[in-house]
């Protein structure tokens, strides 16, 4: 099947690492369009790709040029990339032109990747947040409002216009090879922040299995919402170790001590308003999303653990 006969599916923040990992699945079965607001990605055969921001006029020029049968939504602007309102207005508003511009031209099938974020991070939280749970996250910090403004656009979208068959993804923490995240940044350093007297539970899911998640859902076209989580985690301070990170203790009283401490060090990897993360725990349920797509991660802990290790240790880090 010629690359013009393929179905075409448009994948924002196409420079991501978990972007190309799902690209890398897609590309035999679908002509896939690149975009991403940072740079225009190198493509390959069969690959249209564009350096573009949602908000921009020639956005929609992609959706006229091309038959966009299906969106795969990964392009957030990072919580370091940029401040509260150029977050907002691309991960918002951006969404939602994204969106309204896939109802306009009849886009059959789209994927948003939302954030395990989105919960909050609270000391009465359950054992285990199912889809069901309350977002709170912007209720403790305005930091994260964008992320959760996202999801409840999306979800607005996923039952106002059921043709669009959307569904949105939760995931853990994303680690692994390429990843830019937050905590990933964190574990790839010499030296780890460590709240004194907290070490709560984590959840990781490779960058690899996240991919295949992505697909899974994506080609199986099951709309709703869904944590992506592996049945594992292990507690933050002893992931630090298994990183081969050293610890940093911070002290933790008086509340605000860690924030002012992180501000002043301009810490990406342990952002003021993600401290709280680092105090109690967000352990989501992902076996909704296990049971519907049959889903199954293949790498382990220590298959994530031991990539920041081996970096630090052949002084790639």
């Amino acid at each position: 099947m010629s690359s013009k006969q393929k179905p075409e599916v448009l994948v924002t923040g196409a420079g991501g690492s978990l972007a190309q990992y799902v690209i890398n699945d897609l590309k035999r079965d679908y002509h896939v369009v690149l975009v991403d607001f940072r740079r225009r990605v190198q493509l390959e055969e069969g690959m249209s790709s564009y350096r573009v921001e949602y908000n921009k006029r020639g956005f929609e020029d992609i959706f006229r040029k091309h038959k966009i049968e299906a969106v795969i939504h990964l392009g957030r602007m990072g919580l370091y990339e940029s401040t509260h309102r150029n977050r907002y207005n691309h991960n918002v508003l951006g969404t939602q032109r994204l969106l309204d511009l896939c109802h306009k031209y009849g886009v059959g099938r789209v994927l948003v990747l939302s954030t395990y974020y989105v919960y909050g991070a609270s000391p009465y939280n359950p054992a285990l947040l199912t889809e069901e749970a309350p977002l709170k996250a912007s209720e403790l910090t305005m930091d994260l409002v964008d992320s959760v403004e996202l999801e409840n656009l999306a979800n607005i979208y996923l039952w106002k216009y059921p043709e669009l068959n959307i569904t949105i993804l939760r995931p853990c923490n994303i680690a692994g090879p390429g990843v830019l995240n937050s905590l990933s940044l964190l574990l790839s350093a010499r030296w780890a922040p460590v709240l004194v007297g907290f070490s709560p539970m984590m959840q990781f899911i490779h960058v690899e299995d996240m991919a295949r998640a992505v697909v899974l859902a994506f080609e199986q076209n099951k709309p709703g919402i869904y944590n992506v989580a592996t049945d594992d985690w292990v507690s933050y301070q002893e992931a630090v170790s298994q990183c081969g990170c050293s610890r940093l203790p911070i002290p933790s009283v008086p509340d605000g001590l860690p924030r002012m401490i992180s501000k002043r060090m301009n810490w990406k990897g342990w952002p003021p308003y993600l401290v709280t993360y680092y105090k109690f725990p967000v352990i989501i349920d992902g076996s909704l999303f296990n049971q519907t797509f049959d889903f199954k991660p293949r790498r382990t802990l220590d298959d994530i653990f031991a990539y920041y290790r081996e970096k630090k240790e052949m002084g790639i880090l």
